[in-house]
């Protein structure tokens, strides 16, 4: 794969036919609207995680990721962590390799000597409905796009400003 090191990745998670676990997939439309074309930024929207997410995150310097959480949060919440802050569930997932979690995917594929971003940020939505089917995300989190989509844009033009240094 071509290197991109210069480029960011915005990667919208979730699948946009469970509802709320949608939201990553609006997010990350709203963000494509606004960019510039101008602009450094890849983005795309995945129904995955773990190695395969992994692979797409190959060669970029920097990546965004936006998804829902399930978490004690008010529902609309929006959280911005470093993966790196994020628990590794790991221990929890030794069947199978589609169980892999993201931070043990990494790690894997730089020990393989995958150029994988060392900056990795996550743009979590706080949800309670990820598994009703519905192509619709609820009102609460449909009012959080708007301002998630805010924070990846402040993201972006942070990490674009220590490129320029």
């Amino acid at each position: 794969m071509e290197s991109n090191k210069t480029r960011i990745l915005v990667v919208g998670l979730g699948n946009p036919n469970l509802g709320d676990d949608g939201v990553g997939w609006k997010v990350a439309e709203e963000v494509k609207k606004q960019l510039s074309p101008a602009k450094a930024v890849d983005v795309i929207c995945l129904s995955l995680g773990g190695v395969s997410l992994m692979e797409h995150l190959i060669g970029y310097g920097c990546a965004i990721l936006v998804d829902a959480f399930a978490l004690e949060e008010p529902i609309g919440s929006i959280l911005i962590l470093k993966l790196s802050d994020l628990p590794n569930y790991s221990a929890f997932h030794t069947a199978s390799g589609h169980e892999t979690p993201l931070q043990t995917a990494i790690s894997l594929g730089r020990s393989m000597g995958a150029e994988l971003p060392t900056d990795i940020m996550v743009v979590g939505v706080a949800t309670k409905h990820v598994s009703v089917f519905s192509k619709e995300l609820s009102p609460l989190i449909r009012q959080a796009v708007p301002q998630a989509a805010r924070f990846v844009m402040d993201l972006l033009d942070e990490k674009m400003q220590v490129e320029k240094i």
